[in-house]
């Protein structure tokens, strides 16, 4: 009779400190939460970014002049139901970014463009895809001022008989923002036959007027060659994915192009 009321102790017991670990359990997962931070895109300006989450300085920084992508991890305790994530100038102070996250939405993520001093998205990059080339561009025209949407217009040119074929195009894109995606297959740049005539191809990107056929400049003092005025472009041959910001940089009176951001 001791030998089971001694057992019964013994279980008794063994169930109480049971019940109290999985109290303990389940509030540990109640009140501590990891939550994942993920900080990505172009730096396109000199300044070093630097990240702070909550109150706790970050050691990953962003430098300036390249892409970056920063893995952060913030603990929740206790009724914590929300963080702050600032991002700022590491040298002046200046705040670029500041996002508040909720702790039931489990990660973050942040994916933007800093240049010129200003904050804006950046798209999603596509990945490569066998034999295909997808572009995505933002055109900034900061010699002729043009204000209207342009076309962004891919294609190939052919020197003999200079004709210029047409891929596809981006359609009303504005200055200053970012197109949406366009996806062509690759091809090939060597010398080859146009309508029975031996000739070498070019991979090209002109900017019309929207809707039409027509150099965006045309009116202006400057001129388009068919050669060397051009958007910039991967190699026509390469599978690839890019994301170009682009600005006007002319050589005398022709119209060339400065790529300020290839990713």
């Amino acid at each position: 009779m001791k030998s089971i009321y001694t057992n019964w102790i013994l279980l008794s017991m063994a169930a109480s400190l049971l019940a109290a670990c999985n109290k303990y359990n389940d509030n540990f997962l109640y009140t501590d939460q990891v939550f994942p931070i993920s900080i990505k895109g172009y730096n396109a300006t000199k300044e070093v970014l630097a990240v702070k989450v909550d109150t706790i300085s970050s050691p990953r920084i962003a430098t300036g002049e390249s892409a970056f992508n920063l893995a952060e991890a913030y603990t929740f305790r206790g009724e914590q139901r929300t963080v702050k994530v600032n991002i700022s100038e590491k040298n002046t102070g200046k705040l670029v970014l500041e996002q508040e996250f909720k702790k039931e939405d489990g990660a973050a993520s942040l994916n933007f463009l800093y240049m010129d001093g200003k904050m804006s998205d950046m798209p999603e990059k596509p990945g490569v895809t066998d034999k295909k080339i997808s572009l995505i561009y933002m055109f900034v025209p900061d010699v002729t001022k043009y204000s209207e949407p342009v076309d962004l217009v891919i294609g190939k040119y052919y020197s003999t008989p200079k004709v210029f074929e047409e891929i596809t195009r981006l359609k009303n894109v504005k200055p200053n923002e970012f197109s949406e995606a366009a996806t062509i297959s690759t091809f090939s740049t060597a010398r080859q036959e146009y309508n029975g005539v031996m000739t070498s191809v070019s991979f090209q990107v002109r900017i019309y007027k929207a809707g039409t056929n027509t150099p965006y400049i045309d009116g202006t003092s400057y001129t388009w060659n068919d050669l060397s005025t051009t958007a910039p472009k991967p190699a026509a041959s390469v599978a690839s994915s890019k994301i170009y910001i682009f600005s006007e940089a002319p050589s005398g009176m022709i119209m060339r192009f400065n790529t300020r951001l290839d990713y």
